[in-house]
């Protein structure tokens, strides 16, 4: 293989910079970045809906999703993490481009104990393992089970939790006896910069893997 040339580049020491600055460069950089939109319960039973992308799958066996929350500067606490420590269990719904106007209504700062799948006119199925409803149009489910929380200090709170079911929309699969999948099919969203960015999955392309020795 050819040598790749280098790039040029800036370097930022993060902990000589604003909390402000850091947060804009990462959300910048480190994308896209899927989607959890959370349907979760109070301990009194009221519902909330809210989207996260501080979010991804960090293990297979056991089965476990990460999903990152920061204090809201205009309330004392947010109410999804506040929800999931009560309540133990929630939903990640991944987010479809056709969902993306009614994701965006669930991202508001609406007053503490609003029920946003309401404000956002969406439709709810029972899980299957879970109480906590999912949003049934999404193309994906994942009913969860709180595992842990992690406090690595500053604003930041780190819920671990552990996959009990899926839910994939039937027409996504391209060979249902093998669990294949055409991703083009769930058409899902990414998070990109901090300011309202965001970008589509259908633009692929592939690279099969290689095998020692390289050729």
């Amino acid at each position: 293989m050819q040598p790749i040339a280098a790039a040029s580049h800036e370097s930022f020491k993060l902990d000589e910079l604003s909390k402000a600055d850091s947060y804009k460069l990462l959300a910048s950089v480190i994308m896209p970045r899927p989607i959890a939109w959370i349907t979760s319960r109070s301990a009194d039973g009221g519902l909330n809906a809210a989207p996260f992308s501080f979010f991804n799958i960090v293990s297979s066996d056991p089965p476990l999703i990460a999903v990152s929350f920061s204090d809201a500067p205009d309330r004392e606490g947010k109410d999804t993490p506040a929800n999931i420590r009560e309540h133990e269990t929630f939903v990640v719904n991944l987010v479809s481009r056709e969902l993306a106007e009614a994701m965006n209504t669930t991202a508001t700062n609406a007053p503490r104990g609003t029920d946003e799948t309401v404000l956002a006119g969406l439709t709810l199925s029972p899980s299957v393992i879970i109480d906590v409803p999912r949003i049934a149009a999404s193309p994906v489910s994942l009913e969860c089970r709180y595992y842990q929380a992690i406090e690595p200090g500053g604003t930041s709170t780190i819920i671990l939790a552990r996959i009990l079911c899926l839910h994939i929309l039937g027409e996504a699969f391209e060979d249902r006896n093998r669990l294949y999948i055409d991703p083009r099919k769930l058409d899902l969203i990414g998070r990109m910069h901090g300011s309202g960015g965001y970008c589509t999955t259908r633009d692929l392309f592939t690279i099969e893997r290689k095998s020692w020795p390289l050729k």
